[in-house]
């Protein structure tokens, strides 16, 4: 018990460069988690774990958007633009988001996938529906990602500005909690994250889930690009 609170401890003193209401969010909400995890009786080992691999940022995420029921969106089934990839980091997903994605993919492997529709699409796309073939499990940045205006987010997909769309709060929530649980779990074990784009890409390739990771795993400094951006959303919207 006494290490699981150190734990906290560290949780509540980690220095993020998030914004600081986020981030406060971020440390409440992991802290909750550990405090759940001990009252049903696992072990530190286990709860250092599902920090690590996401379990807990990706909860925490999931919490915040079951309270949006946002109106006047223009996502539908078939429209598909929020899915071509075209940044640096490939969609910044967790380790346990990116073993699900593999999950659902990695029978579809040598099939058509999105990049026959779009060279920088999702592969998790079926290119004859626009449609994911890995819904049920799709990754916070999948979840948090909203339009109001389908055709403005076909003029970024093809590199042109537009407005009308963008995540909602949970997912830098989730990025903050991510950048948490590094901070504090630092010495200790690995917090890593991946490009969706290169994992939906490897699982249809049809290589192992242990080489998949591996070929899409960030560096080291990937989060903190995202962290920047994520800040960045926020003060737009300030």
């Amino acid at each position: 018990m006494k290490k699981n609170v150190s734990l906290v401890e560290k949780i509540n003193k980690s220095k993020i460069n998030s914004v600081d209401e986020v981030g406060q969010r971020a440390k409440r909400g992991i802290s909750a988690f550990i405090k759940s995890m001990l009252a049903d009786g696992k072990s530190q080992e286990a709860i250092i774990s599902s920090i690590a691999d996401g379990t807990a940022a990706r909860g925490i995420g999931h919490i915040g958007l079951s309270v949006y029921n946002p109106s006047g969106t223009a996502c539908k089934t078939g429209c598909a633009f929020c899915c071509i990839l075209s940044g640096e980091d490939g969609g910044t997903i967790t380790e346990v988001e990116a073993k699900q994605v593999f999950s659902a993919l990695h029978k579809f492997q040598n099939e058509p996938d999105g990049r026959d529709w779009n060279p920088k699409a999702c592969a998790a796309l079926d290119p004859s529906t626009l449609t994911c073939r890995s819904y049920e499990t799709r990754p916070m940045i999948c979840r948090s990602y909203i339009s109001t205006d389908a055709s403005a987010c076909e003029k970024v997909a093809q590199g042109e500005s537009g407005s009308g769309m963008g995540t909602l709060e949970p997912y830098h929530t989730y990025l903050a909690s991510l950048e948490v649980s590094r901070s504090s779990l630092k010495g200790v074990k690995r917090v890593s994250t991946y490009s969706l784009a290169k994992l939906a890409a490897n699982a249809v390739g049809g290589v192992s889930l242990d080489e998949a990771l591996k070929r899409s795993r960030h560096n080291s400094v990937e989060l903190n690009k995202e962290i920047k951006r994520s800040n960045k959303d926020i003060s737009r919207v300030s």
